[in-house]
């Protein structure tokens, strides 16, 4: 049987399993039906075209972790972000786990969805906010709502700001030859509120895990969202990513993305500025290699006047890894000054690395500043032999230039013990140590 046939099929024992009665009963039948009739995506359509999940869909997954697996902490905390205070979510095969959690309900919510969608008392912000940013006639969204139940819920009140970020987390223990996994995370910030959160998600074993994520952003008026996602899975592991952000007057949203690990990688991230004086942020670090594959695929939709985005992407690729950028910008006749920018530079480090790069700009308006830019290379051999004619071995020096073409992403991280973790991470993928300060 075919993974989308397995899914379709297993929708209903899903429903039946949870509440009919649920407020989101008929969204989950609606979206079956529209994933149903799309299916899986293919290289024929053009936002496919340099990404094929054939070779991620072909596996027999199981769509339901059959048990629990407790994790102990000490087994995990080099996933957590050391020396750091912070509300945590883990969820394990698809399992809210209480035990390595840190919840709060203190003039606030920082739980999980299913709680929120089955609670009468969350109803109200679900019914405004659930399902109405996510794209409906995108497959693999629909596909994660038909089955969504648990994820991150976080809802931040107005004139609230929190003193210590939220740690998202999703393991995969390995309690299946093979598991799907479908997290759905929802964050409401209020008026004047401001809120930073850091997400993951970790296999713990070599089965293949394919993991199809959505998230709903919504900033409200004069809100500030700072959102990282960290990517550094095992290579039997794939994950799609659906972001979609929604801003309000005077908001302030940044998604720094960093992928350095995985089998199959596919970010899709939607801004949708609904209002004035709105900035949207979008940066990222990409390092693989092998045969690994990351996607990148952004959209800003400038709807309103006197808004910026500004989106910045590092690729550094090498065996035969491969890379894509498809960065898109729309520009409504009504969204004078407008001031968008976007950048993504590449390095290949060997002859069997790959980026296809492919900047969009639709603008309609007159009265802009619009620009983008896109490179590809390798090391500056001029650079790479200053440093080794100073005694810096080969090895050390191709680290070195390769950690400074990334680093003026990393300079806007806010949170000092993450930027740490990442610079380790990053040195650990080209085999060196850093000895120096971020």
């Amino acid at each position: 049987m075919q993974l989308s046939e397995k899914l379709i099929s297993s929708f209903l024992a899903f429903e039946l399993d949870t509440d009919i009665n649920s407020p989101i009963h008929g969204i989950r039948t609606n979206a079956i039906k529209k994933f149903e009739e799309l299916g899986f995506p293919s290289r024929k359509l053009e936002n496919w075209k340099y990404t094929s999940l054939n070779r991620v869909i072909k596996e027999d997954y199981t769509v339901f972790s059959k048990k629990k697996n407790v994790l102990d902490f000490k087994n995990v905390k080099d996933y957590f972000i050391d020396n750091i205070e912070s509300y945590k979510i883990v969820i394990v095969d698809g399992f809210f786990d209480p035990f390595l959690s840190q919840t709060s309900h203190d003039g606030l919510d920082i739980c999980i969805m299913s709680a929120a969608l089955n609670k009468p008392k969350y109803s109200k912000i679900i019914k405004k906010y659930f399902n109405k940013t996510a794209n409906s006639e995108d497959s693999l969204t629909s596909l994660n709502t038909a089955f969504s139940k648990e994820g991150a819920y976080i809802h931040v009140p107005k004139n609230t700001v929190l003193e210590k970020p939220v740690e998202i987390i999703h393991f995969a223990t390995g309690n299946e030859a093979a598991l799907m996994l479908q997290p759905r995370n929802l964050v409401v910030v209020e008026e004047n509120s401001e809120v930073e959160i850091i997400e993951s998600h970790q296999s713990l074993t070599d089965n293949p895990v394919f993991t199809n994520s959505v998230t709903e952003i919504f900033s409200e008026k004069n809100s500030k969202i700072d959102y990282y996602k960290i990517q550094n899975d095992v290579v039997t592991s794939s994950l799609i990513d659906n972001t979609y952000i929604s801003q309000k007057r005077d908001s302030d949203v940044k998604v720094h993305t960093f992928s350095f690990g995985g089998k199959l990688i596919r970010n899709n991230l939607n801004f949708f500025q609904n209002d004035e004086a709105i900035n949207s942020t979008m940066k990222g670090v990409t390092i693989i290699d092998y045969d690994q594959f990351v996607d990148h695929h952004t959209l800003v939709h400038h709807a309103n006047p006197n808004c910026e985005s500004h989106q910045d992407y590092k690729g550094i690729y090498s065996g035969k890894s491969t890379g894509v950028f498809n960065g898109k910008i729309i520009v409504d006749k009504i969204a004078q000054k407008t001031n968008a920018f976007q950048q993504n530079n590449n390095i290949l480090l060997d002859d069997k690395s790959t980026i296809n790069s492919k900047p969009q700009l639709e603008i309609f308006a007159d009265d802009v500043k619009c620009s983008h830019g896109c490179t590809i290379g390798q090391l500056d051999q001029d650079a790479l032999f200053y440093l080794r004619a100073r005694g810096i071995p080969k090895k050390e020096a191709k680290a070195l230039l390769t950690y400074a073409f990334a680093n003026n992403v990393l300079e806007s991280v806010k949170i000092p013990e993450l930027k740490y973790k990442v610079k380790k991470i990053i040195a650990k993928k080209l085999g060196v140590s850093l000895g120096f300060d971020l």
